[in-house]
């Protein structure tokens, strides 16, 4: 069964944006690629709370996160080659619709004082990255379990040409963009 984000997205989003922008083929109409989830560790952490914050992301997302190390050695950090510093989930396909649609209805929602996420973080090139502040916003996890709290950032990568037509697709497929005051 398709998730019912994918399913607007090809009954919805593809229609209304090859009317919008004047696509003559829905090849050409953007579409969302992959969903990245990183979460960076200061050094004064040990490794189980590296594992636990990876085994969090893991609930999150249903898939298995990857251990990044330090590829170079930082003598004024204290950071060698080879440490474990973060770890990183890449979503793709049927996971990434449904990680974004529990993102926008179920998680952003849980925010105290959500008013919208800024709609200036793009990279000029059609990809879209925000922060979030406690991975306690998921209700996969458990905030009597969670030792520390941590923020992470989620990367969205669009096909889109431009930060214009990304903006368009993400809001399109449910992306609560703060209004400018």
């Amino acid at each position: 069964m398709a998730p019912t984000l994918k399913k607007k997205y090809k009954d919805v989003v593809v229609p209304q944006l090859m009317k919008s922008q004047g696509y003559a083929n829905k090849m050409q109409v953007p579409a969302l690629k992959k969903i990245v989830l990183n979460i960076c560790v200061s050094l004064n952490h040990d490794r189980d709370t590296l594992t636990a914050l990876a085994d969090d992301l893991g609930k999150i997302t249903g898939q298995k996160a990857v251990i990044t190390k330090a590829k170079k050695s930082v003598s004024n950090f204290k950071l060698r080659e080879g440490m474990p510093i973060g770890a990183r989930i890449t979503l793709r396909n049927d996971r990434m619709y449904e990680f974004m649609d529990r993102l926008v209805n179920v998680a952003l929602p849980r925010i105290r004082d959500f008013r919208g996420i800024p709609g200036q973080s793009f990279d000029g090139q059609g990809n879209y990255t925000m922060g979030l502040r406690e991975q306690t916003v998921f209700p996969e996890i458990d905030p009597d379990k969670v030792k520390k709290t941590h923020g992470m950032d989620i990367t969205f990568v669009t096909s889109a040409k431009n930060d214009g037509e990304a903006k368009e697709l993400l809001s399109m497929m449910g992306m609560p963009f703060a209004t400018a005051k």
